[in-house]
Parts: structure tokens; C-alpha cells; sequence
């Protein structure tokens, strides 16, 4: 099995997410899956021009000679597409949403009806697999990623692939500063684990694991008086 790992954030591997990405993509491979990461921010990626030559002059090459010349095959040949990202003004990263951008070669210009709904189908040769959400964030509620999983629920479903769900970590930085103190928080990096494992050996994860990910680090008023430089 196939997966592709895109990690958005403008600090790669030192960033916040990667402390719940790294665990979940050892997951993956633990049940066997083929697992590549990209960053993001090393990629040379230009904003769509939104001409459409990727549909109507060259079908499925866009006008741009660009990093994802190289990704777009990838993406198509993935049966795990993991999109990675810190939660930045309700929703991602810009450098991952032009990424996103640039995935329209892999669709047609026609339409189908999938569901009632108005929809591109997949160019030949793409694969029709599974799309997950890796994020965390600042703030310490859960619902802090509702647009985001949203969006990512939405992509998936013009990329005709099924969206397999969210590994989301609110309060994000408290985790990296307790991992520091070496503060028992290990069980939240073994359920980021579990849900890779989960993944790539059932085509799922389960509420119960990915609760566990994103489970109470502490209380709302402690973690409000540390980021305000008040404990």
C-alpha cells in the first residue's frame, strides 16, 4: 500500500505537528504500508493560473514546469494521501493550499453526478483511495478545526477518494513542552501511532484512538494564564 505524507508546515520537521505526524507515519509502515514523505516548504510549487491548459490544451500537464511535475504522479499512484497541517486562520497553511491548487490535472473538466452532487471524475490512472488530515493547533478547544475538516472532507470528495478522517491535536504546543519535561503524555503519541497502524491495516481509524491523540493535555484556564505569561 501506497501512502503519500504532505507535511505543510513552515517549520517541517521541527514543528508541532510533526510531533503527532511522525508517530502516525511509523504507525503506517509498522502495518506495512509504503510510506514517503514531503515537505512542502522544500518544494518549488507556483499558485494555479486557474487557465485551465491542464484540462483543455496539454489533458493532465500543467503549464507550470514546477516540484509537482514530480508529486502530481505520486498523488495519482497513492492509495493514502495524508495532508499535514498546523491550523492557520481557521483553516491551512497557504503553501498547502497552493499545493491543493495544483492537484486539478489529476481530475477532468467534465461532470458526473456522484451522489446528487455535481462532481469532476478522476483522469485515467489515478488512484481512488483514502485521504486523511493530520493538524494541530493553538487553541484548546477541538472545535477550532471544524472548517478545516471541512475542507479537507470536500477535497476529498471532488478527488472522488473517501475521507478516512482527522488526527487533530488542539492545544498543540503544551504537548512538545511536556514531552520536554518528560511529563506522561507518551499515551497520546502511541494513539497517533495506533491510528497509522489502524489506517493502513483497516482502511480506518477509530473515535476511540483518535480521541486519545487529541485528549485534554490540561485544564483551559491553566493553559490560558501559560500562553498569556500569567503561570
Amino acid at each position: 500500500m501506497k501512502a503519500l505524507i504532505v507535511n505543510g508546515s513552515p517549520k517541517g520537521n521541527a514543528g508541532n505537528t510533526a510531533l503527532l505526524l511522525d508517530p502516525f507515519v511509523e504507525g503506517l509502515k509498522e502495518s506495512g504500508a509504503d510510506a514517503e514523505t514531503i515537505l512542502v516548504r522544500d518544494l518549488s510549487i507556483r499558485p494555479c493560473l486557474g487557465d485551465y491548459a491542464c484540462w483543455h490544451k496539454t489533458p493532465g500537464i500543467c503549464i507550470h514546469d514546477d516540484s509537482m511535475k514530480e508529486v502530481l504522479p505520486k498523488i495519482a499512484a497513492s492509495e493514502i494521501l495524508v495532508v499535514a497541517s498546523p491550523l492557520y486562520v481557521d483553516g491551512m497553511t497557504g503553501p498547502t493550499k497552493c499545493f491543493l491548487d495544483r492537484i486539478i490535472p489529476l481530475v477532468s473538466p467534465r461532470f458526473e453526478m456522484r451522489d446528487g452532487h455535481c462532481r469532476h471524475p478522476r483522469m485515467p490512472g489515478s488512484s481512488k483511495g483514502l485521504t486523511v488530515l493530520v493538524s494541530n493547533c493553538g487553541f484548546w478547544e477541538m472545535d477550532n478545526f471544524d472548517p478545516l475538516v471541512a475542507h479537507m472532507a470536500a477535497v476529498s470528495r471532488n478527488m472522488e477518494r473517501e475521507f478516512a478522517g482527522a488526527l487533530l491535536r488542539p492545544h498543540g504546543p503544551a504537548l512538545g513542552a511536556m514531552l520536554r519535561m518528560k511529563l506522561p503524555v507518551d499515551d497520546v503519541l502511541e494513539a497517533a501511532r495506533e491510528a497509522g497502524r489502524q489506517l493502513a491495516r483497516d482502511g480506518r481509524m477509530e473515535p476511540g484512538t483518535l480521541a486519545c491523540a487529541g485528549r485534554e493535555l490540561l485544564p483551559l484556564e491553566m493553559y490560558v494564564k501559560i500562553v498569556n505569561g500569567e503561570g
